[in-house]
């Protein structure tokens, strides 16, 4: 897959997200000349790379609009974005899509703050977007062509799977699986590794192990087509060992409703953000 587009596009906000997104473009093939980022402190990484690739930077707004951009892909904080987005109004025009990656901010907040004619996708991405290992689930508002639809998803598509739902709210279902799921994950080893050490293992040992254990079950399933539930099964034998623990995790209690209680914890907060 090779990234393309006629006119330039503008990252505003190049931390670890934003940062991601612009690596996996220009992986891609986009040409460094069509990038502009806006950001007033840009970490060090993202420094040197801008400045490497030839990347403008901080380019006044009146002279971003006289270019006319395909693309403002928003990546600052949500806590940011009222204070942003005014600053973009004059970027607002048919032929430029927004795309937003702040979480809890809605499709109507983003009109409200930039204008009622904006051509807007709402995106949810998640962190493994640093190794192109990203799931992004998007959501167009009714001005957005067909054309801008698949450049959103070509664009996406860079640091990962693309998705999209029709109804905005399920974006905070989303955000609560997989955008805030990394976390869950890197939890579970922590967990793992805390349980290996109270078996008697060293510390560095158990948490190698837990690692390991789950970055290569991550990759059975990445590899693998059958269903997770056929994974598990595979590996546990009647009886056993495997079997034991998961009759813990998987009885009252157990893992299942602890995270239907925290994805839905998740969720009502992504709805409140939104607010």
């Amino acid at each position: 897959m090779t990234v393309t587009i006629d006119r330039p596009l503008l990252l505003v906000g190049a931390g670890k997200m934003g940062g991601a997104m612009l690596s996996g473009w220009l992986d891609k093939g986009l040409s460094p000349s069509l990038v502009h980022v806006r950001d007033p402190e840009p970490g060090p990484e993202m420094a040197l790379l801008i400045a490497e690739r030839g990347i403008g930077l901080n380019m006044d707004v009146r002279d971003l609009a006289q270019l006319r951009p395909a693309v403002v892909v928003l990546a600052v904080k949500p806590q940011l974005m009222d204070q942003v987005l005014p600053g973009l109004q004059m970027l607002v025009a048919p032929e430029t899509l927004f795309i937003s990656i702040a979480a809890g901010t809605s499709l109507f907040r983003l009109k409200e703050l930039l204008a009622p004619e904006l051509h807007a996708v709402r995106a949810m991405p998640n962190t493994p977007a640093a190794v192109g290992r990203g799931i992004t689930v998007a959501c167009a508002n009714d001005h957005v062509t067909t054309e801008q639809r698949d450049m959103a998803s070509l664009l996406l598509a860079a640091v990962g799977e693309v998705d999209w739902v029709e109804s905005e709210p399920l974006i905070d279902a989303v955000t609560a699986i997989s955008g805030s799921g990394p976390a869950y994950v890197f939890y579970l080893v922590e967990c793992m590794a805390a349980a290996g050490e109270a078996l008697g293992l060293e510390p560095d040992i158990a948490m190698r192990l837990a690692r390991a254990t789950v970055s290569g079950a991550g990759e059975m399933l990445a590899r693998f087509p059958d269903e997770a539930a056929t994974l598990r099964q595979n590996v546990t034998s009647p009886g056993g060992t495997t079997a034991a623990a998961l009759d813990v995790l998987m009885g009252e209690g157990g893992l299942s409703p602890l995270m239907r209680k925290a994805t839905h914890a998740a969720r009502d907060r992504a709805r409140k953000l939104g607010q």
